[in-house]
């Protein structure tokens, strides 16, 4: 990351922060996360890449759900869908994998209609792709929602 930071190479810094971030996560260090991740995210802003922002954001949304930080998350969340949904072609999996926590955050918050919508979206980004599990997931969850 140095190298990156040394180099002025912002792309290749939020990926490696994102990463770090992640690996963070994994060890349940949910608030160091969000610092890698936050910083992941000012280095994509300053790339002007809206995917590479969108996929940072995204993970910064799920470090706060993780916290149980809702609405924190679904700021996160909401920012990045808007830049995937305004790409004329947005990455169908990445797009998906955007939707799915919203849809994961929405049931939580209560809102049982926002999230079959949800699910649903992402079932047909999933079936696009295509990842049978992505798939797999959003018809349990809309069989459980009804």
């Amino acid at each position: 990351m140095a190298l990156c930071r040394r180099g002025g190479d912002d792309r290749e810094l939020a990926i490696a922060l994102r990463r770090l971030g992640h690996a963070e996560q994994d060890a349940g260090r949910d608030d160091v996360a969000v610092a890698r991740y936050e910083e992941a995210v000012a280095a994509a802003r300053r790339t002007g890449d809206p995917l590479l922002l969108a996929h940072a954001i995204r993970h910064v949304g799920d470090a706060h759900r993780a916290r149980r930080r809702l609405s924190t998350a679904e700021t996160c969340y909401d920012e990045a869908l808007a830049l995937y949904a305004a790409e004329d072609e947005p990455p169908a999996l990445d797009y998906a994998n955007a939707i799915r926590p919203m849809a994961i955050l929405k049931e939580a918050l209560g809102e049982t209609d926002e999230a079959r919508h949800l699910w649903q979206r992402a079932k047909a980004l999933y079936a696009a792709v295509p990842v049978a599990a992505g798939v797999a997931e959003c018809d349990e969850n809309l069989t459980r929602l009804g």
